[in-house]
């Protein structure tokens, strides 16, 4: 245990943000550099408990207890080392992950949790700092190949496993650059790319190939693929978006989240990007739909781009600000959360049902909408219904949604394997992660569906795990799931 007494010493402290009339100027991140003292304190907080549910809630098992011990400690070579055991991307967890982790920590039953998130990219950066994340070539090679479809965190983790088993890994990315939505669909100002970039680096050097630009299903057809390689990891994410169906959805100024927000990361990358292709919200109002987090990330976009107001609208209720009782500890809880894009403008509004659009000389003029509310049906389950009379309308120059994704797309490479799709549309797959297809397999929201960064690598590593065994035999790879 860090120090007996450290919860009852300290209480829970997080990064300065820098101030937002600074940060909204810049796409830089928006924390300040956390001292290391407060650091280790934070660490002593952690109870080192009988039953660590912070286990529980992390779907990569990471050691929590062990890491902060180490760093109140001051021994961060072990606790890089007990950290890289189960997650092989620190960073872009410490950095994007919405830490159930946190919201399992005992502490947290009566106090504010640990500071777990702080703490893990605090490890990881000192552990680049420091020199000590190489890479980690392996000592023999397999002789077999693996083809993985897609670069984002399942996929750069189940290739980095594979690899390092002794694997011959070739990464396919129809994107210019590696990375999938952390290097497109996350901005700057949440994590820059540097931080990707550094770990492709080593991951190279372990003897992963990558491809970029390769549209796997188009470049490449389903059967040259299977043909080429051993075996065949479809990392591509749940890419199909959630559209708006209604009257004026095709007026100009209507624009899917992820078609938004990847120009704006080109442009801070250096690419010379076309005034037909780039959306700025500059000098325009803006109308947002969809509460969660990619509402956010467009939100601080269009803020930093000079939009003259934003709103963001979300159909349902607005959450509390405490557990409800249906989501007692440990569960990760549904609860009024305020981001660092939050801070810096906009205005959040709940209960709104979008019913049309409308527009002049088809580019898109106004939203029209109604509230609604949540009701017992027949049935005594709740159900939504428009409040009578609440009808409005609301000027608007652009309108981006982000109303979150329905699966993978199915057209393509999908259909050229065969693979089995669920009845909610994503790739089916047995506990061993393979498809219908012998060969094939599969990790991360092609499979579950949206979800969390934090899972999709978790995915990566079991399926890497379940590739190793179908060529080899055995394996002595790690899987947490």
């Amino acid at each position: 245990m860090a120090k007996p007494t450290g919860f009852l010493e300290f209480y829970r402290e997080l990064p300065t943000r820098r101030p937002v009339n600074q940060r909204v100027g810049d796409w830089l991140e928006v924390y300040e550099e956390f001292p290391e003292e407060n650091l280790r304190d934070q660490a002593a907080r952690c109870m080192d408990c009988g039953i660590p549910f912070c286990h529980q809630g992390c779907p990569l098992g990471n050691m929590i207890p062990d890491w902060n011990d180490q760093i109140y400690r001051g021994k961060w070579e072990d606790a890089i080392e007990r950290l890289h055991a189960t997650n092989n991307f620190p960073e872009f967890t410490g950095r994007l992950c919405p830490a159930p982790c946190e919201t399992s920590c005992v502490l947290g039953i009566n106090q504010d949790p640990v500071t777990i998130k702080q703490v893990e990219v605090e490890i990881i950066e000192h552990a680049f700092s420091e020199g000590w994340v190489v890479p980690v070539p392996p000592k023999n090679k397999t002789g077999k190949k693996v083809a993985v479809v897609g670069s984002g965190p399942a996929g750069l983790a189940a290739a980095q496993q594979l690899a390092r088993a002794g694997h011959a890994v070739t990464v396919f990315e129809r994107a210019d650059r590696i990375g999938g939505l952390l290097r497109y669909g996350i901005p700057d100002f949440k994590m820059q790319k540097e931080f990707i970039d550094r770990r492709l680096h080593q991951m190279e050097a372990e003897g992963v190939i990558f491809k970029p630009s390769t549209n796997v299903g188009v470049d490449i057809d389903g059967d040259t693929l299977k043909a080429q390689f051993d075996a065949v990891c479809l990392a591509g994410g749940s890419t199909v978006a959630r559209d708006l169906p209604v009257e004026g959805r095709e007026l100009e100024g209507v624009y899917p989240a992820m078609t938004y927000l990847p120009e704006q990361n080109k442009k801070n990358a250096g690419d010379d990007i076309s005034d037909i292709s780039y959306i700025s919200a500059e000098n325009k109002r803006v109308i947002i739909l969809g509460g969660g987090d990619t509402g956010a990330d467009c939100l601080g976009t269009a803020i930093r781009q000079g939009a003259s107001e934003v709103l963001q609208y979300e159909l349902l209720p607005r959450p509390p600000e405490s557990r409800a009782d249906g989501q007692p500890w440990p569960t990760y809880p549904n609860i009024y959360r305020v981001s660092s894009a939050h801070e810096e403008g906009g205005v959040r509004d709940y209960s709104i049902m979008t019913k049309s659009l409308s527009g002049e000389n088809g580019v898109l003029k106004k939203l029209h909408a109604v509230r609604v509310e949540m009701v017992s049906g027949d049935d005594g389950r709740m159900v939504m219904e428009e409040i009578p009379s609440s009808e409005f309308e609301v000027d608007v120059d652009i309108l981006l949604l982000a109303m979150g994704f329905i699966g993978p797309e199915q057209d393509g490479l999908l259909g050229q394997l065969g693979v089995e799709i669920t009845d909610r549309g994503n790739v089916a797959a047995g506990s061993n992660k393979m498809t219908s297809v012998d060969g094939v397999f599969v990790a991360g929201d092609m499979t579950r569906g949206q979800s969390l960064i934090v899972w999709a690598i978790a995915e990566g590593r079991t399926a890497a795990r379940h590739v190793d065994e179908y060529l080899m035999g055995s394996s002595a790879l790690p899987a947490p799931l």
